[in-house]
C-alpha cells in the first residue's frame, strides 16, 4: 500500500464526507493505493455514524472509535499501530488541512528520503487572534532551541508526512504529538524536512486548541521530554549528581559549625550550643535532602518509566 491517511477527529461530523471525498480525488488522480484511518476521539455528535456510512460504501475507509475523548496523541498512536502504507500522512478533520499536498510530501519521503516532513503553515497568521499566534512563535522557538531541530518552523502543523519505518518505532502518549519531529529524531531518524503548505479557514465549527492553556502545557510537556530524553535511562546520573553534592554542601557546613565549637572549647572561648545556630540545621537539612535525592536517583534506576498501562485505550468500536 502506498499511503496510509491518519485523521484523529472530535466532533467533526459536517467536514468528514467533504475531507474523504477530497483525499480521494487526489488519491484516484495520482494512482496511490491508500486507505484512511479516521480516529474518532470520543466525539459526542455524529461523527462514528458518518464514519460508519463512509465505510460502507468506500472499503478504504476504516474507523476507531474511542468510548471516550483522550486526545490527539493516543489518536495518532492507535492510528499508527494500524497504518499499512509505506508512506503515513497525518492530518487534522477540520479541513484546513489540503489533501492537494499529499503528493508532493509522498515524493519527499519516497524520492528526497526523508523520514519525516513537517507541513509549514506560513499563511496562518491571516485571522488567527494573538492569543494563538503569539503562543506558537514562542513555543517553536524554544522547542527548535531544545530539539535541536533548526529547520522547523511549526513543529505542532497536524499536516505530516512520515515513513513507515518512524511511526512504528516512537511512541506517542500525553499529549506529546506537538513533538513527533523530537521523538523521531531521538529514535534515531534525524533526515526531517519541512514543506510550506496552505492553510485553509476552518468551514464548520470552531477550533478545539485556543488560548493560553496550549503555551503552558506546550512548555511542560517539552521539558518531560527533555528530561526523559537526557536522564530518563540515566536518573541516577542527574539525582545521584544533585544529592552528592548538596550532601558534601551539608557536611562541610556542618564540619565548620562542630570545628568552630571545638575551637572555641580548646582556647577557653565562650560559645553557645551547636544547636542554638541556624547553620547547623541548615547543613542538616541539606544532608537530609541531598541522601533523599541520591536515594530517589537510586531508585529510578531500578524503575523503568515505561509503563504497561501507558498507552491503553478503550476502544469501543474498530471497523
Amino acid at each position: 500500500m502506498d499511503i496510509s491517511v491518519i485523521v484523529p477527529l472530535f466532533n467533526e461530523e459536517e467536514s468528514l464526507p467533504e475531507l474523504h471525498a477530497w483525499i480521494r480525488r487526489v488519491m484516484q488522480e495520482n494512482g496511490f493505493s491508500y486507505e484512511v484511518i479516521f480516529v474518532n476521539d470520543g466525539s459526542t455528535d455524529g461523527s462514528w455514524q458518518v464514519i460508519e456510512g463512509l465505510q460502507r460504501e468506500y472499503p478504504e475507509v476504516k474507523g476507531i472509535k474511542f468510548r471516550r475523548n483522550y486526545g490527539k496523541s493516543p489518536a495518532l498512536f492507535c492510528g499508527f499501530e494500524k497504518a499499512q502504507g509505506d508512506v503515513v500522512i497525518t492530518m487534522d478533520a477540520d479541513l484546513q488541512d489540503s489533501p492537494d499536498e499529499i503528493p508532493e510530501l509522498r515524493r519527499m519521503i519516497v524520492e528526497d528520503g526523508y523520514d519525516l516532513v513537517s507541513g509549514y503553515k506560513m499563511n496562518r497568521r491571516q485571522g488567527d487572534p494573538l492569543s494563538k499566534t503569539i503562543p506558537t512563535k514562542l513555543f517553536n522557538a524554544t522547542a527548535r532551541m531544545v530539539s535541536g531541530i533548526h529547520n522547523l518552523h511549526d513543529f505542532n502543523c497536524g499536516l505530516k508526512a512520515y515513513r513507515r519505518d518512524v511511526v512504528k518505532n516512537i511512541e506517542v502518549y500525553g499529549e506529546m504529538h506537538r513533538y513527533i519531529p523530537y521523538l523521531a529524531k531521538n529514535a534515531g531518524f534525524s533526515k526531517i524536512g519541512e514543506k510550506p503548505v496552505h492553510h485553509q479557514a476552518r468551514k464548520f465549527g470552531k477550533s478545539k486548541f485556543m488560548g493560553w492553556n496550549r503555551f503552558v502545557n506546550g512548555y511542560l510537556d517539552l521539558l518531560s521530554l527533555w528530561f526523559l530524553d537526557s536522564f530518563g535511562l540515566k536518573p541516577m546520573h542527574v539525582f545521584g549528581f544533585i544529592g552528592t553534592l548538596m550532601f558534601m554542601l551539608g557536611f562541610i557546613a556542618a564540619a565548620v559549625v562542630g570545628g568552630n565549637k571545638i575551637y572555641c572549647l580548646a582556647a577557653g572561648i565562650p560559645a553557645r550550643l551547636v544547636t542554638e545556630s541556624p547553620y547547623f540545621y541548615l547543613s542538616l537539612t541539606m544532608m537530609i535532602l541531598g541522601t533523599q535525592l541520591f536515594v530517589a536517583g537510586f531508585l529510578g534506576e531500578l524503575i523503568s518509566r515505561n509503563s504497561a498501562e501507558r498507552n491503553r485505550y478503550q476502544i469501543e468500536k474498530e471497523i
